[in-house]
């Protein structure tokens, strides 16, 4: 195979994989603390509608990094405000946490910009590009490492090295400190984390804060890195895809990342399929190949999720004995 085509795959790929793993993690850490979390589709749409209007209005990464996790984290702590402290339905409060999202990002957006639900552009100098700009050009002409490389894993920016590194923070935190250990505990059985003296609502709301700023980090990304604005609905079932990924990845950070980085791909052949002839079929249509990625999401989940063991306290309400 072509080295320069290897190269771009292996870009797309893992550009288009990037907020599906801050998804996938996020949603790994609420998981993991006993909170079913169907809301992580539409905490990244608000996310993204943060940065997005927030990097048009003040012209600052930062100030839209910080808006976008502080809204996404908002949305968390709403989420646990109704099922950790009051009990409620999980699921029903993350299907209103996606619905919500869906429609007020369109009526602010159409309030304050008047686009359509759209956000302006953001300037150039808030989007984040590559961390090392220079690897391409000093590796290109050189045999594999010119295409490979520097192509495919040099011209990225920080959030890309970033999603990739919270990948062994994570299971070291989850699997090598107290903290994880308590957080897993408390998935599988709150009620022998609080005979143990340790709160079951902190420990979930932790998990939640930092879902929050992961759900963040995934809006932002699409905004700054990968679009140039918001648009109305530009998440388009990611946060669904990176809770298949979780499932698939049997609820563990390094599987989890590895389904992730396989929707990604899938993502990516699909734009390259774009326009294709094949031999006796002629050119595919455009609706099925940009259907290939949520397909295999069905088709894993469906051959799958019967294997996959849950934590075994997960969506489960905990109610303190008295």
């Amino acid at each position: 195979m072509d080295e320069a085509l290897i190269g771009a795959m292996l870009a797309s790929t893992l550009r288009l994989s990037t907020p599906l793993i801050f998804c996938a993690l996020a949603g790994l850490l609420s998981e993991r603390s006993g909170v079913v979390d169907i809301g992580l589709e539409g905490k990244m749409l608000f996310a993204a509608f943060a940065a997005g209007a927030t990097g048009a209005v003040y012209g600052s990464t930062a100030l839209a990094l910080l808006a976008a996790m502080l809204v996404a984290t908002a949305l968390s702590w709403m989420h646990g405000l109704a099922c950790v402290s009051h009990g409620g339905d999980q699921v029903v409060s993350g299907v209103a946490i996606n619905i919500v999202a869906a429609g007020l990002t369109v009526v602010l957006g159409i309030a304050w910009f008047a686009q359509g639900g759209q956000t302006p552009p953001v300037s150039a100098s808030v989007r984040i590009t590559a961390l090392i700009p220079g690897a391409v050009a000093a590796l290109q002409g050189l045999p594999v490492l010119g295409a490979i490389v520097g192509q495919g894993l040099l011209s990225h920016n920080a959030l890309v090295y970033l999603a990739l590194l919270l990948v062994p923070l994570i299971w070291w935190l989850l699997f090598r400190t107290r903290f994880g250990l308590r957080l897993r505990a408390v998935g599988e059985n709150p009620y022998m984390v609080d005979a143990a003296g340790v709160s079951v609502l902190h420990l979930r709301y932790a998990a939640l804060t930092l879902n929050g700023a992961l759900c963040g980090l995934a809006g932002s990304y699409l905004v700054l890195a990968q679009n140039a604005s918001f648009s109305p609905n530009m998440t388009a079932g990611r946060g669904f895809m990176a809770l298949a990924a979780l499932i698939f990845g049997r609820w563990h950070p390094v599987s989890a990342l590895w389904a992730c980085l396989l929707f990604g791909f899938l993502d990516a052949a699909a734009i390259r399929l774009q326009g294709v002839r094949l031999p006796g079929v002629g050119e595919i249509p455009v609706q099925v190949i940009q259907a290939l990625p949520y397909v295999l999401t069905v088709v894993l989940l469906a051959g799958f999720i019967g294997t996959a063991v849950a934590p075994r306290a997960l969506g489960k309400p905990y109610v303190k004995e008295r």
